[in-house]
């Protein structure tokens, strides 16, 4: 991640009681959250002592678009929170779907992918030359048509995929064209953020460059998928921390994902903690033709996933105290 100064806030104070116990916090970070996020009102207490708060983001007009926003408080300084998130490894959680989580442009660990049904599942859509896969009509050309196995050339398919887009990085990537319809990450990338105006002020100038390079090869729907993505972070004045991953390539499932930190330093029952704001924005054709109830319920696997992926999160990181 980069670090690079950002605003500064004052140092007002707001003193907020419940059951006996008490919060403290500078007034700017609850009002300043209010003001680009879904969240009018927070309780630092209660946050601090229950679970994380998911609900549905600002409605957005592309269909294949979905947002979910999710707030709680952790322990410690702004700057613990963020060491902790840039050192966390979902993989070591089952429960997330991620088999293979790594940091750089080093895709030697796809030879390691676990022999399990979803890996199976891309070795055979590989093989059979699937239009599920995301890929332009050059990478198509040298699919290795006729495999089954994980081992040996589907492997070293993807990772000639890989490397390639990660040498191009986030905002260079070829289409995914090979099946005629031509779907730019880059465009998906910057329509996400067109239609969180809020949320593309309250983060603008923070996604730049190429970032810090990591991939995984996640679970989705039961499919292995291979991802490529980035991070970005800056520090600001009064200890607040921002922070951002933009998830450039999927192999299939959606075609681009951007999930942005705001942290702010409270106090809560006279300890440092950490108000902690997420937002997550998908790109995903799957969810492109659902309406009511079906679109309802992706949102809420959505929320769910998240959720699960945050309780982790804080689980791990809950001894900084």
């Amino acid at each position: 991640m980069i670090c690079r100064s950002f605003l500064s806030l004052a140092a007002l104070a707001l003193a907020v009681s419940l059951s006996g116990t008490s919060a403290v916090a500078q007034s700017d970070p609850v009002k300043e959250l209010a003001s680009f996020s879904v969240f009018d009102k927070v309780d630092l207490t209660q946050l601090a002592r229950g679970e994380a708060r998911a609900v549905r983001g600002a409605p957005m007009n592309t269909p294949r678009y979905l947002s979910v926003q999710t707030v709680w408080v952790g322990p410690g300084t702004p700057a613990q929170q963020m060491q902790a998130l840039r050192q966390w490894n979902p993989s070591r959680h089952g429960e997330l779907r991620v088999h293979l989580h790594a940091t750089g442009s080093n895709f030697g660990r796809l030879a390691q992918a676990p022999a399990n049904p979803a890996v199976q599942w891309l070795a055979t859509a590989t093989g059979t030359q699937s239009k599920e896969l995301q890929l332009s009509r050059a990478e198509a050309a040298k699919l290795p048509a006729g495999a089954t196995a994980w081992a040996g050339p589907v492997a070293n398919f993807w990772t000639g995929v890989l490397s390639a887009r990660a040498s191009a990085g986030p905002f260079a990537q070829p289409p995914y064209d090979h099946t005629g319809q031509s779907i730019s990450p880059r465009e998906e990338i910057n329509g996400l953020l067109r239609q969180q105006g809020k949320i593309q002020k309250q983060f603008s100038g923070l996604i730049g460059g190429g970032g810090e390079r990591f991939w995984e090869l996640l679970e989705v729907e039961n499919k292995g998928v291979l991802t490529l993505g980035a991070s970005f972070s800056r520090s600001g004045a009064g200890g607040t921390q921002q922070a951002a991953d933009v998830l450039y390539y999927a192999s299939s499932g959606y075609y681009a994902a951007i999930t942005f930190y705001q942290m702010w330093p409270v106090q809560v029952d006279g300890k440092p903690s950490t108000l902690i704001w997420r937002g997550d924005m998908t790109s995903s054709a799957a969810v492109a033709d659902l309406r009511g109830v079906e679109r309802m319920g992706s949102e809420s696997a959505m929320m769910r996933d998240i959720s699960r992926a945050v309780r982790f999160f804080r689980r791990d990181s809950s001894g900084m105290r």
